[in-house]
Protein backbone atom coordinates (compact mmCIF):
# COMPACT_ATOMS: atom_id res chain seq x y z
CA UNK A 1 0.00 0.00 0.00
CA UNK A 2 0.97 3.99 -0.07
CA UNK A 3 2.11 5.56 2.62
CA UNK A 4 3.23 9.30 3.18
CA UNK A 5 5.62 9.22 6.15
CA UNK A 6 6.93 12.46 7.61
CA UNK A 7 10.60 11.14 8.05
CA UNK A 8 11.93 14.23 9.43
CA UNK A 9 10.12 17.97 9.75
CA UNK A 10 9.43 19.28 6.72
CA UNK A 11 9.97 16.02 5.07
CA UNK A 12 7.22 13.84 3.38
CA UNK A 13 8.22 10.91 1.54
CA UNK A 14 5.39 8.04 -0.33
CA UNK A 15 6.44 4.81 0.69
CA UNK A 16 5.66 1.21 -0.61
CA UNK A 17 4.43 -0.70 2.79
CA UNK A 18 2.77 -4.06 3.82
CA UNK A 19 -1.16 -4.15 4.83
CA UNK A 20 -1.21 -4.16 8.06
CA UNK A 21 -2.16 -6.93 9.97
CA UNK A 22 -4.99 -6.07 13.14
CA UNK A 23 -4.09 -7.80 16.09
CA UNK A 24 -6.83 -9.44 18.26
CA UNK A 25 -9.61 -6.26 19.37
CA UNK A 26 -8.44 -4.74 16.41
CA UNK A 27 -9.96 -3.93 12.71
CA UNK A 28 -8.31 -3.34 9.39
CA UNK A 29 -9.96 -0.10 7.93
CA UNK A 30 -9.64 0.61 4.19
CA UNK A 31 -9.21 4.80 4.69
CA UNK A 32 -11.24 6.61 1.81
CA UNK A 33 -10.76 10.42 3.12
CA UNK A 34 -8.59 12.03 5.68
CA UNK A 35 -8.84 15.61 6.57
CA UNK A 36 -5.65 18.18 7.42
CA UNK A 37 -5.24 19.64 10.26
CA UNK A 38 -3.36 22.71 11.88
CA UNK A 39 -1.73 20.31 13.94
CA UNK A 40 -0.50 18.07 11.22
CA UNK A 41 1.22 21.72 10.12
CA UNK A 42 2.77 21.85 13.44
CA UNK A 43 4.01 17.92 13.21
CA UNK A 44 5.13 18.12 10.01
CA UNK A 45 7.13 21.04 10.89
CA UNK A 46 8.77 20.34 13.90
CA UNK A 47 6.33 22.44 16.04
CA UNK A 48 4.90 19.49 17.70
CA UNK A 49 6.81 16.85 18.76
CA UNK A 50 6.48 13.28 16.94
CA UNK A 51 7.87 9.88 17.06
CA UNK A 52 9.21 9.79 13.66
CA UNK A 53 9.51 8.39 11.15
CA UNK A 54 5.16 8.04 11.34
CA UNK A 55 2.55 8.50 9.36
CA UNK A 56 0.52 12.31 10.38
CA UNK A 57 -3.39 12.51 9.80
CA UNK A 58 -5.86 11.53 12.86
CA UNK A 59 -8.81 13.07 11.03
CA UNK A 60 -9.75 9.57 9.20
CA UNK A 61 -12.70 7.80 7.78
CA UNK A 62 -12.95 4.22 5.91
CA UNK A 63 -14.27 1.17 5.70
CA UNK A 64 -14.17 -1.77 7.59
CA UNK A 65 -12.20 -4.37 5.66
CA UNK A 66 -11.58 -6.93 8.39
CA UNK A 67 -13.01 -6.98 11.77
CA UNK A 68 -15.47 -5.33 14.12
CA UNK A 69 -16.84 -1.88 14.97
CA UNK A 70 -17.76 -0.38 18.37
CA UNK A 71 -20.87 -2.15 17.78
CA UNK A 72 -20.01 -5.40 16.47
CA UNK A 73 -20.70 -4.50 12.54
CA UNK A 74 -18.28 -5.89 10.35
CA UNK A 75 -16.47 -5.53 7.12
CA UNK A 76 -18.10 -2.89 4.64
CA UNK A 77 -19.34 -0.82 7.40
CA UNK A 78 -18.21 2.67 6.87
CA UNK A 79 -16.72 3.75 10.34
CA UNK A 80 -15.03 7.29 11.47
CA UNK A 81 -12.01 6.54 13.62
CA UNK A 82 -11.63 8.09 17.51
CA UNK A 83 -7.29 8.43 16.94
CA UNK A 84 -6.61 8.86 20.95
CA UNK A 85 -5.79 5.20 21.98
CA UNK A 86 -5.27 4.67 25.48
CA UNK A 87 -4.66 1.54 28.06
CA UNK A 88 -7.53 1.15 29.70
CA UNK A 89 -6.48 0.55 33.33
CA UNK A 90 -4.84 4.08 34.55
CA UNK A 91 -6.71 6.50 37.10
CA UNK A 92 -8.28 8.54 34.13
CA UNK A 93 -9.08 5.73 31.54
CA UNK A 94 -10.99 3.94 34.64
CA UNK A 95 -12.95 7.32 35.41
CA UNK A 96 -13.82 7.61 31.94
CA UNK A 97 -11.21 10.16 30.49
CA UNK A 98 -9.16 7.90 28.44
CA UNK A 99 -8.68 10.66 26.58
CA UNK A 100 -5.98 12.14 29.29
CA UNK A 101 -4.54 8.68 29.82
CA UNK A 102 -0.95 9.33 30.86
CA UNK A 103 0.56 6.81 28.20
CA UNK A 104 -2.23 7.73 25.69
CA UNK A 105 -1.11 7.73 21.79
CA UNK A 106 -1.91 9.78 18.80
CA UNK A 107 -2.64 8.69 15.74
CA UNK A 108 -0.64 10.26 13.53
CA UNK A 109 1.61 11.78 15.84
CA UNK A 110 3.08 8.31 18.22
CA UNK A 111 1.91 5.90 15.65
CA UNK A 112 0.99 5.72 11.99
CA UNK A 113 -2.33 7.93 11.02
CA UNK A 114 -4.44 8.40 8.34
CA UNK A 115 -2.27 9.44 5.62
CA UNK A 116 -2.21 5.72 3.91
CA UNK A 117 -4.28 3.44 2.33
CA UNK A 118 -5.17 1.09 5.36
CA UNK A 119 -4.94 1.17 8.83
CA UNK A 120 -5.83 -0.84 12.02
CA UNK A 121 -7.63 0.55 14.98
CA UNK A 122 -9.06 -0.66 18.39
CA UNK A 123 -12.52 -1.99 17.56
CA UNK A 124 -14.08 0.45 20.45
CA UNK A 125 -12.39 3.07 18.48
CA UNK A 126 -14.95 2.72 15.45
CA UNK A 127 -17.88 4.49 14.88
CA UNK A 128 -20.27 3.35 12.40
CA UNK A 129 -21.39 6.24 9.69
CA UNK A 130 -25.12 6.10 8.40
CA UNK A 131 -25.77 6.62 4.24
CA UNK A 132 -27.05 10.03 5.04
CA UNK A 133 -23.25 11.04 5.88
CA UNK A 134 -21.28 12.27 3.29
CA UNK A 135 -17.63 10.48 3.01
CA UNK A 136 -16.07 13.89 2.11
CA UNK A 137 -17.64 15.46 5.40
CA UNK A 138 -16.66 12.19 7.74
CA UNK A 139 -13.32 13.15 8.32
CA UNK A 140 -14.85 16.72 10.19
CA UNK A 141 -16.26 14.90 12.44
CA UNK A 142 -13.65 13.90 14.48
CA UNK A 143 -13.00 17.65 14.70
CA UNK A 144 -16.49 18.52 15.75
CA UNK A 145 -16.07 16.13 18.68
CA UNK A 146 -13.05 18.23 20.29
CA UNK A 147 -15.84 20.97 19.85
CA UNK A 148 -18.61 19.47 21.66
CA UNK A 149 -16.17 18.21 24.51
CA UNK A 150 -15.16 22.03 24.98
CA UNK A 151 -18.55 23.03 25.08
CA UNK A 152 -19.68 20.72 27.72
CA UNK A 153 -16.61 21.64 29.86
CA UNK A 154 -17.41 25.21 29.29
CA UNK A 155 -21.55 24.41 30.67
CA UNK A 156 -22.98 26.89 28.18
CA UNK A 157 -26.95 27.26 28.54
CA UNK A 158 -29.50 28.20 26.14
CA UNK A 159 -30.11 32.11 26.30
CA UNK A 160 -26.15 32.84 27.09
CA UNK A 161 -23.88 35.12 25.19
CA UNK A 162 -21.01 33.91 23.28
CA UNK A 163 -18.36 35.43 21.18
CA UNK A 164 -16.22 33.31 19.02
CA UNK A 165 -13.01 34.60 17.41
CA UNK A 166 -11.46 33.18 14.93
CA UNK A 167 -13.73 32.44 12.02
CA UNK A 168 -11.86 29.10 10.63
CA UNK A 169 -12.99 25.27 10.89
CA UNK A 170 -13.63 25.23 14.66
CA UNK A 171 -14.53 28.71 14.67
CA UNK A 172 -17.54 28.31 12.71
CA UNK A 173 -18.25 24.85 14.38
CA UNK A 174 -18.71 26.47 17.40
CA UNK A 175 -20.96 29.16 15.79
CA UNK A 176 -23.25 26.36 14.55
CA UNK A 177 -22.92 24.48 18.14
CA UNK A 178 -23.64 27.44 20.08
CA UNK A 179 -27.03 27.92 18.02
CA UNK A 180 -27.75 24.96 18.51
CA UNK A 181 -27.38 24.29 22.27
CA UNK A 182 -29.68 27.93 22.37
CA UNK A 183 -26.92 30.09 22.83
CA UNK A 184 -28.03 34.26 22.05
CA UNK A 185 -26.12 36.42 20.95
CA UNK A 186 -23.64 34.58 18.79
CA UNK A 187 -21.08 36.80 17.68
CA UNK A 188 -18.48 35.79 15.17
CA UNK A 189 -14.67 37.56 15.24
CA UNK A 190 -12.82 38.03 12.59
CA UNK A 191 -10.56 40.03 10.06
CA UNK A 192 -11.74 38.19 6.92
CA UNK A 193 -14.92 38.83 5.34
CA UNK A 194 -15.55 35.44 3.72
CA UNK A 195 -15.67 34.04 6.69
CA UNK A 196 -17.62 36.43 8.80
CA UNK A 197 -20.40 36.53 5.84
CA UNK A 198 -20.08 32.16 6.72
CA UNK A 199 -20.75 32.80 10.29
CA UNK A 200 -23.97 34.46 9.28
CA UNK A 201 -25.21 31.78 7.11
CA UNK A 202 -24.25 29.17 9.49
CA UNK A 203 -26.50 30.81 12.26
CA UNK A 204 -24.06 33.64 13.95
CA UNK A 205 -26.71 36.66 15.09
CA UNK A 206 -23.45 39.48 14.28
CA UNK A 207 -20.41 39.40 13.28
CA UNK A 208 -17.50 42.05 13.79
CA UNK A 209 -13.79 42.35 12.83
CA UNK A 210 -11.27 42.24 15.64
CA UNK A 211 -10.83 45.36 18.22
CA UNK A 212 -12.82 48.33 18.86
CA UNK A 213 -15.53 46.83 16.36
CA UNK A 214 -15.77 43.60 17.96
CA UNK A 215 -15.50 45.55 21.61
CA UNK A 216 -18.49 47.29 20.28
CA UNK A 217 -20.24 44.99 19.23
CA UNK A 218 -20.54 42.54 22.20
CA UNK A 219 -21.23 45.44 24.42
CA UNK A 220 -24.02 46.72 22.83
CA UNK A 221 -25.65 43.10 21.65
CA UNK A 222 -25.20 42.01 25.64
CA UNK A 223 -26.85 45.11 27.10
CA UNK A 224 -23.28 46.32 28.37
CA UNK A 225 -21.90 43.12 30.11
CA UNK A 226 -19.91 41.70 27.54
CA UNK A 227 -19.94 37.90 26.72
CA UNK A 228 -21.09 34.87 28.91
CA UNK A 229 -18.56 32.86 27.01
CA UNK A 230 -15.44 34.09 25.21
CA UNK A 231 -13.83 31.25 22.08
CA UNK A 232 -10.57 31.74 21.07
CA UNK A 233 -10.23 29.89 18.16
CA UNK A 234 -7.03 31.13 16.46
CA UNK A 235 -3.98 30.12 18.65
CA UNK A 236 -2.73 33.41 19.46
CA UNK A 237 -1.94 35.07 22.56
CA UNK A 238 -3.17 38.55 21.34
CA UNK A 239 -6.43 36.96 20.47
CA UNK A 240 -6.67 35.29 23.75
CA UNK A 241 -6.27 38.47 25.89
CA UNK A 242 -8.83 40.03 23.60
CA UNK A 243 -11.24 37.25 24.50
CA UNK A 244 -10.88 37.93 28.43
CA UNK A 245 -11.59 41.84 27.22
CA UNK A 246 -14.89 40.26 25.71
CA UNK A 247 -16.01 37.66 28.43
CA UNK A 248 -18.10 39.89 31.24
CA UNK A 249 -16.92 40.49 34.80
CA UNK A 250 -17.49 36.17 36.19
CA UNK A 251 -17.77 35.18 33.24
CA UNK A 252 -15.76 32.22 30.93
CA UNK A 253 -13.28 32.12 28.24
CA UNK A 254 -12.57 28.71 25.89
CA UNK A 255 -8.81 28.99 24.57
CA UNK A 256 -9.21 26.10 21.93
CA UNK A 257 -6.25 27.14 19.94
CA UNK A 258 -3.10 25.61 20.37
CA UNK A 259 -0.29 27.93 21.49
CA UNK A 260 3.78 28.13 21.60
CA UNK A 261 5.93 30.46 22.68
CA UNK A 262 6.04 32.88 25.41
CA UNK A 263 2.65 32.50 27.73
CA UNK A 264 3.86 34.89 30.28
CA UNK A 265 2.08 38.08 27.97
CA UNK A 266 -1.32 37.23 29.67
CA UNK A 267 -3.26 39.75 31.32
CA UNK A 268 -2.99 37.75 34.34
CA UNK A 269 -4.43 41.16 36.29
CA UNK A 270 -7.66 40.83 33.94
CA UNK A 271 -8.03 37.30 34.81
CA UNK A 272 -7.78 38.01 38.32
CA UNK A 273 -9.78 41.33 38.44
CA UNK A 274 -12.41 40.40 36.20
CA UNK A 275 -12.78 36.40 38.12
CA UNK A 276 -13.03 34.63 35.00
CA UNK A 277 -13.10 31.41 34.72
CA UNK A 278 -10.23 30.07 32.19
CA UNK A 279 -11.17 26.54 30.76
CA UNK A 280 -8.78 24.08 29.31
CA UNK A 281 -9.96 20.95 26.52
CA UNK A 282 -8.12 18.40 25.29
CA UNK A 283 -9.30 15.98 22.49
CA UNK A 284 -12.56 14.55 23.08
CA UNK A 285 -14.34 11.83 25.44
CA UNK A 286 -15.73 8.49 23.88
CA UNK A 287 -19.53 9.95 24.29
CA UNK A 288 -18.57 12.88 22.17
CA UNK A 289 -18.44 10.53 19.17
CA UNK A 290 -22.07 9.19 18.35
CA UNK A 291 -23.98 12.28 19.95
CA UNK A 292 -21.57 14.42 16.57
CA UNK A 293 -22.90 11.97 14.58
CA UNK A 294 -26.28 12.69 15.44
CA UNK A 295 -25.75 16.03 15.27
CA UNK A 296 -25.07 16.12 11.64
CA UNK A 297 -27.76 13.13 11.22
CA UNK A 298 -30.49 15.67 12.67
CA UNK A 299 -29.27 18.42 10.83
CA UNK A 300 -28.04 20.27 13.55
CA UNK A 301 -24.72 20.88 12.13
CA UNK A 302 -23.98 21.40 8.75
CA UNK A 303 -20.23 20.45 8.24
CA UNK A 304 -19.82 20.64 4.17
CA UNK A 305 -19.42 24.59 3.71
CA UNK A 306 -16.63 24.41 5.79
CA UNK A 307 -15.11 22.06 2.66
CA UNK A 308 -13.29 24.11 0.14
CA UNK A 309 -10.42 22.00 -1.11
CA UNK A 310 -10.26 18.30 -2.08
CA UNK A 311 -7.01 16.78 -3.06
CA UNK A 312 -5.88 13.38 -3.68
CA UNK A 313 -3.63 11.67 -0.21
CA UNK A 314 -0.56 11.29 -2.10
CA UNK A 315 -0.35 15.48 -2.58
CA UNK A 316 0.21 16.11 0.99
CA UNK A 317 2.80 17.82 1.09
CA UNK A 318 1.23 20.08 -1.13
CA UNK A 319 -1.28 20.35 0.57
CA UNK A 320 0.09 21.01 3.77
CA UNK A 321 1.81 23.47 2.25
CA UNK A 322 -1.83 25.13 0.94
CA UNK A 323 -2.55 25.63 4.71
CA UNK A 324 0.36 28.55 5.40
CA UNK A 325 -0.75 30.27 2.06
CA UNK A 326 -3.10 33.26 3.19
CA UNK A 327 -6.06 32.48 1.28
CA UNK A 328 -8.94 34.57 1.39
CA UNK A 329 -11.22 31.84 0.41
CA UNK A 330 -9.51 28.69 2.30
CA UNK A 331 -11.03 27.08 4.93
CA UNK A 332 -10.78 22.77 5.37
CA UNK A 333 -8.57 20.34 3.20
CA UNK A 334 -9.91 16.75 2.54
CA UNK A 335 -7.85 14.00 1.12
CA UNK A 336 -9.22 11.89 -1.13
CA UNK A 337 -7.77 8.12 -0.62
Amino acid sequence: MKAMVLEAPNVIAERERDIPTPAAGEALVKITHTGICGTDAKIYSGAIPARLPVVMGHEIAGEIVEGKAADGSGPGTRVLVDPVLYCGDCFHCRGGQTHLCPSGELMGREIDGGFEEYCTAPSEHLYPLSDDIDDLVAPLIQVLTTVRHAFTLSRLVPGEAVAVLGLGVTGLMQIQLAKSLGANPVIGVSRNEFKRGLALEQGADAVASHGEEAKEMVISATDGRGADLAVESVGHLSVLAEAMDLARTGGRVLPFGIYSGDQAKLPFYELYFKELNVISARAARAEDFPACIELLRNGSIDLAPLITHTEPFTELGRAIGMLSESGERRLKIILEH
